[in-house]
């Protein structure tokens, strides 16, 4: 069952007693950081592990790292072996809905080398909208070994982007809402804007009504708008913190755009070094938020 972007509620189902497979519950607040744990333990698919964003997704901060840098590969490598995944694993992250903090786990999982993983669509919300069955309490599986190496070409610098903004064969995303694109309002980090030279491509445009993903054929033209013809393997995507950015990598891949690459720091990273510039305002008259 090779699932390497999305997977529906009803695809998961069908797939529960295979042995090979470990579904990840991603579920987190950033205003309450044990509340992703907390509903896990009251209510989550059957057989999932929890995987927490801050302590199995980001690694150690140091004030100019951003506010979720990436783990070293190898305590990301405990972490999946804890997890049960092996390099036979077909791995299914969700989160509440949307799919902000799975598509975190799913990029990471992909950067490590592994691709049979896939963000269920629609998340808990969906699996709970179709009357499927859950579970309590903390599941455990058998530890793993996880042996991935991270990928050459997924990632970016701060100063891979200062230098990518410049170029016209390159393209930056930003994931984040249009008014912290702007400026206008920073709910997070200490100085609001966005790295001159990017365009906006809200994350939140990438779903339907009901959290779900719209249409590859719908996804693929959201995004060819904003890219403007630039070819998906010049695009970097940045967020707040590079979670959301995420988002926009799953839903490129999932239209068939393919290389994108993450700046995992993003605008926490960039923003906390006073020497990088930084833009208020649309980059264009016609920025893409739809």
């Amino acid at each position: 069952m090779p699932f390497s972007t999305l997977i529906s509620a009803a695809q998961l189902v069908g797939h529960l007693d295979d042995p090979t497979l470990v579904v990840v519950d991603c579920r987190f607040n950033l205003d309450d950081v044990e509340w992703g744990r907390r509903e896990y333990a009251s209510a989550h698919i059957p057989g999932a592990v929890y995987a927490h964003v801050d302590e199995d997704m980001a690694g150690a901060k140091s004030g100019t790292n951003g506010r979720h840098p990436l783990p070293d590969p190898e305590s990301f490598r405990r972490a999946l072996g804890r997890m049960g995944i092996s390099h036979a694993s077909q791995v299914v992250a969700y989160d509440q809905d949307n799919g902000m903090y799975a598509s975190r786990f799913w990029w990471m999982l992909r950067w490590m080398g592994h691709d049979a993983v896939a963000v269920l669509d629609g998340g808990m919300a969906a699996w709970l909208a179709e009357g499927q069955v859950v579970a309590s309490g903390e599941e455990r599986r058998a530890r793993a070994e996880f042996s991935g190496e991270p990928r050459d070409g997924m990632l970016a610098s701060g100063d891979d982007v200062a230098s990518m903004v410049a170029r016209p064969d390159w393209r930056v995303l930003d994931a984040r809402a249009p008014e912290r694109f702007r400026g206008e309002v920073e709910p997070l980090d200490r100085v609001a804007g966005h790295i001159p030279g990017a365009r906006n491509h809200f994350f939140k445009s990438n779903l339907e009504a009901d959290a779900t993903f719209r249409s590859r054929e719908a996804l693929q033209a959201s995004f060819e708008a904003v890219l403007g013809g630039t070819p998906a393997d010049h695009v970097v995507a940045y967020c707040g913190s590079g979670v959301t950015a995420c988002h926009n990598l799953l839903a490129m891949e999932h239209a068939g755009l393919h290389g994108a690459r993450l700046y995992a720091g993003s605008w926490s990273e960039w923003s906390s070094n006073t020497s990088r510039p930084i833009a208020t305002g649309p980059t264009h008259a016609h920025d893409h938020t739809s």
